[in-house]
């Protein structure tokens, strides 16, 4: 038996370099657009991921590796927040409430795509 310590600690590795590996690829194609694209893209994949894996009924080992650690480190609201508060303030306010909206909607779409998934 792994110590949930362990599992949570070996999935957040897994998750922040493919975090950042997603920010990179995603930053580089939307280069010189204002929408936080990255921080976008982690949030519904990780909702997919995490809405997938609990919907499939994973055990307690899997949800502390993929759950808590990976998608714990792979999606990000500190960014999310960050981006939104930035965007308001350089007066981008529509477009703030935009992101703040399809983050939102991206990530329930996500979770609304696993359970169809899952029922396959």
């Amino acid at each position: 038996m792994v110590s949930p310590a362990y599992l949570i600690g070996a999935g957040a590795a897994v998750g922040a370099v493919l975090r950042y590996a997603t920010n990179q690829y995603v930053d580089g194609v939307a280069a010189r657009r204002r929408f936080p694209y990255g921080t976008f893209t982690v949030n519904v994949v990780g909702s997919f991921v995490l809405a997938l894996v609990t919907f499939l009924g994973a055990g307690t080992d899997v949800l502390y590796l993929i759950g808590t650690g990976a998608c714990g480190s792979y999606t990000t609201f500190s960014s999310f927040s960050v981006d939104t508060v930035r965007l308001w303030e350089t007066g981008d306010r529509l477009l703030a409430g935009w992101y703040a909206a399809a983050n939102f909607l991206g990530a329930l779409g996500g979770i609304g795509l696993a359970f169809g998934v899952s029922t396959l």
